[in-house]
């Protein structure tokens, strides 16, 4: 395993549609882990391909689902090619910031539950029901494979006072 730099804006790999991942090979595997240390080394809760310079539909995410236990260990999801297929009607705004866009965060509007489908790092199927902060980071995520970063998605952004815990 290894560091991966994280590019930053204006990158050109940050606002392309990334590629569909069609082979499941040893390098696959080595991106993979790298995107997973990179991520926790960041520190980060979410990571897409293109934010380490890879044009691919992969992301990683890895996120205590209960919020409110402190305790509660992170669970890591890879998922490749995902597809949110279903998203509930009700949106809640939120204060997002980027590994990919150092210095700012922004107030975005996103679906408070969404189900996300894909391949696990070895190409089965897999579908995902995330609700609140999980959720968000799905989204976020996603959008990064579409080329499509949380500024163009947000309210306002500004630079904060207090360094933002939670990168996605």
């Amino acid at each position: 395993m290894a560091l991966r730099e994280i590019v930053t804006v204006p990158a050109e790999v940050l606002r392309r549609k990334a590629r569909p991942v069609t082979r499941f090979d040893d390098e696959l595997q080595r991106l993979i882990d790298d995107m997973i240390e990179t991520m926790r080394a960041a520190p980060g809760v979410g990571l897409a391909a293109p934010q380490v310079a890879v044009s691919q539909r992969l992301i990683v995410v890895e996120y205590a689902e209960d919020e409110e236990d402190e305790a509660a260990e992170p669970k890591l999801y890879v998922v490749v090619n995902p597809k949110i297929t279903r998203h509930s009607k009700e949106t809640e705004m939120g204060v997002e910031g980027c590994l990919s866009i150092p210095g700012l965060v922004g107030e975005v509007e996103r679906y408070l539950s969404v189900t996300v489908k894909g391949q696990n790092r070895h190409g089965q199927p897999l579908k995902i029901k995330a609700r609140g902060w999980l959720a968000r980071i799905f989204q976020h995520e996603v959008d990064h494979l579409n080329g499509i970063l949380f500024t163009d998605r947000a309210e306002r952004v500004w630079t904060p006072e207090e360094p933002v815990a939670d990168r996605v």
